[in-house]
């Protein structure tokens, strides 16, 4: 008996460690498709009464599909764009640079230095754009998982509420209540901070005379699309513009556009106004939510934005119940 269960213990724990080597590099388009289906439900319900549960996901999956083709497009061309300028500055700061009357010791090892640091930055480019294969299989992942999350929502719910267990079965109930309190609040504060994001860019564009109208309007739309795009965010758009200004030779508008997009567009705004929004629309602190994004980026990357405020949120239940039953 005892050898029985050892058996059946080792070839969990293989199945398991396998089953996590196969999942793994897929974990953050999976979670993100969770995430973006859980924001997308209250449409989905609404549509699944009048086409049904299937047709409403897959006409929710399609319209993604477009979206994510454009997106994948646009980032395409200026991830090549601000690659390529980004390239050029370096190779022409390092000329400017080579240019001046330094020390020959501080020449030598500029030259090293420079010729070290371009050809591994020209290494980095190339393989970031070779990469784009991999980020389109991601994104066929993250649609699939789109996709179910939404066709077997109440499904996945049932089986849910199922497997909690009967014994501590009000425990479970609170923590699910906590976990859907505290992503609801992260998912609305995502929606609303990224339409700011959007229009501060749009603006920022016509303040520093960066273009037109109709240019600021399409980068405060791109803004808002890439801000939920993992990776890339809204500052691509305002880094753009900077080198743009840095290309010409206008020094001051480029550091004042970055600075603009910096504190205002992204990444300040993540991790000052976003977790105000989150604690106060989830009855948190704010503190607890600020490191919980801090540590969670830190630990998990762009997913541990929203996870980590969760994982401390059900450490505050978990803790009080704890207490409840010290108390006893």
């Amino acid at each position: 008996m005892r050898a029985e269960l050892i058996a059946w213990t080792a070839a969990v724990l293989i199945i398991t460690y396998l089953t996590w080597e196969t999942v793994s590099p897929l974990i953050t388009p999976i979670f993100f498709g969770i995430v973006l289906a859980y924001a997308a439900y209250p449409i989905h319900r609404r549509l699944s009464g009048r086409m049904g549960r299937k047709k409403s996901a897959a006409a929710l999956t399609v319209g993604t599909v477009g979206l994510g083709g454009v997106v994948t497009f646009e980032l395409l061309l200026i991830s090549v764009k601000v690659a390529s300028s980004f390239y050029d500055s370096i190779v022409d700061f390092f000329d400017w640079l080579m240019s001046q009357p330094l020390p020959p010791e501080v020449l030598a090892f500029l030259e090293r230095f420079s010729d070290q640091l371009i050809p591994r930055i020209s290494e980095y480019i190339s393989h970031e754009t070779l990469s784009l294969p991999l980020y389109i299989l991601q994104l066929l992942v993250f649609l699939l998982t789109f996709y179910h999350s939404l066709a077997y929502a109440e499904e996945i719910s049932k089986q849910i509420h199922l497997s909690l267990p009967r014994k501590n079965r009000e425990l479970g109930e609170r923590i699910l209540e906590s976990l859907n309190k505290t992503l609801g609040a992260l998912v609305r504060a995502w929606l609303v901070l990224n339409v700011i994001k959007g229009i501060l860019m749009t603006f920022g564009f016509l303040l520093f005379g960066v273009s037109d109208l109709y240019t600021a309007i399409v980068a405060g739309f791109l803004t808002f699309i890439f801000s939920f795009v993992p990776l890339f965010e809204g500052w691509m758009i305002w880094l753009i513009a900077a080198a743009y200004f840095a290309k010409k030779a206008m020094y001051l508008h480029a550091i004042g556009i970055a600075i603009y997009g910096f504190f205002l567009v992204s990444p300040m705004p993540d991790y000052t106004i976003r977790p105000m929004m989150v604690a106060k629309d989830a009855n948190l602190d704010e503190t607890l939510v600020f490191i919980g994004m801090i540590g969670g980026t830190w630990a998990m990357g762009v997913k541990g934005l929203i996870i980590g405020p969760i994982v401390l949120n059900l450490l505050l239940v978990l803790l009080k119940e704890w207490k409840r039953l010290l108390s006893k």
